[in-house]
């Protein structure tokens, strides 16, 4: 069996705006992935700079930081085998023009600064971002019974 991971999720303002965050989430549960946190927030500017704190000094990050805070989003943790690279993979490339068709970017976005959704790029940055916008309390274990259809034991 895979590695059971948990990987953080977020429905960008984009998303929200255009109402496709129930689509977004609906494609990540159908894939067999368990959501076991979930919250709808308004991002503020601390927050935001701490969750890009990568990109801090290149010219995308402050008009990256003022989108983030634009509208409200979804937060998401997700729990499945490989769940980092199974979101990324349903989520297509970052950049939607080379998203494959079937991909959540391929089939509603079309250009980078409106791509919808954000999925962690690894499992260590999904523990980091996890904790950024969850506290373990808010985090849900619990058994699902069509986990043994999904996943092999």
């Amino acid at each position: 069996m895979a590695e059971l991971q948990r990987t953080l999720v977020l429905v960008k303002p984009d998303g929200m705006q255009r109402g496709l965050a129930g689509t977004i989430l609906a494609r990540l549960e159908a894939r067999g992935l368990k959501i076991v946190g979930l919250k709808l927030l308004q991002i503020d500017e601390a927050l935001a700079r701490r969750h890009y704190a990568a990109h801090e000094g290149k010219g995308f990050f402050l008009p990256l930081v003022q989108y983030i805070t634009a509208s409200p989003v979804i937060a998401a943790v997700f729990e499945g085998p490989n769940a980092v690279e199974v979101v990324r993979s349903t989520m297509g490339a970052t950049n939607p023009v080379q998203a494959a068709p079937g991909t959540i970017r391929g089939d509603f976005a079309l250009e980078i600064g409106r791509n919808l959704i954000h999925g962690s790029d690894s499992p260590d940055s999904a523990r980091l971002e996890i904790a950024l916008f969850f506290s373990e309390g808010e985090l849900l274990s619990y058994p699902r019974d069509t986990d043994r259809w999904i996943i092999e034991s």
